[in-house]
């Protein structure tokens, strides 16, 4: 195994052994998938409760929109030597009125900057959410999640940030057609210069 694979397998064995956060409504269990060869990013908020009980991140109904558009099927998605996916939250946070509650910052603080190391050949980071927003684009932390993503082209092609690809958006993309007529097409043809 290469160095490089060992380091990055070390991490990762670390992270999910993660039990820094004593008080989350679920057990622990830290979902991310990390490669040192993968070319996409994924920086989304935290799992939810389907991801935190089958384990897998992006298994439901938000994952296959964000599938689609990528414009890409799971056998590539799950790659993790061509998609990393990093949230800024590991585990399940809980839920509250409106949703989930936000991300716990002590992923970010104790893995992030380490695992984003392990990661030299991203060629796209696809931010998803405010709080993954407000880390990846800090300039923008003032800015609404509808403003950053009209403003998509500041970032592009390095970085795309979108709104949640969740079912709960639906009246979002709704009132924003423009995302899914301007942005998407212009997002499966950097995934697929990226990854074919």
């Amino acid at each position: 195994m290469p160095k490089a694979q060992a380091e990055c397998e070390n991490l990762l064995g670390q992270v999910r052994a993660c039990r820094i956060c004593p008080d989350l409504p679920l057990e622990p269990r830290p979902i991310l998938q990390i490669n040192p060869k993968a070319r996409i990013l994924i920086a989304g908020q935290a799992p939810g409760r389907i991801a935190h009980e089958k384990g897998v991140p992006f298994d439901d109904p938000s994952g296959n929109r964000l599938r689609d558009w990528m414009g890409i099927g799971r056998a590539r998605f799950y790659d993790a030597t061509q998609v990393a996916i990093v949230p800024m939250g590991f585990c399940f946070p809980g839920a509250g009125k409106g949703g989930d509650l936000p991300p716990r910052r002590e992923c970010e603080l104790a893995w992030r900057q380490k695992l984003l190391a392990q990661l030299p050949d991203i060629g796209l980071t696809i931010v998803i959410g405010k709080y993954a927003l407000d880390w990846h684009l800090p300039a923008s932390a003032k800015t609404s999640v509808t403003e950053v993503v009209k403003n998509w082209r500041a970032h592009w092609p390095l970085v795309l940030p979108i709104p949640h690809p969740s079912p709960r958006n639906n009246r979002w993309l709704k009132s924003n057609p423009w995302f899914e007529i301007d942005v998407v097409p212009k997002l499966q043809e950097r995934v697929r210069q990226i990854v074919e």
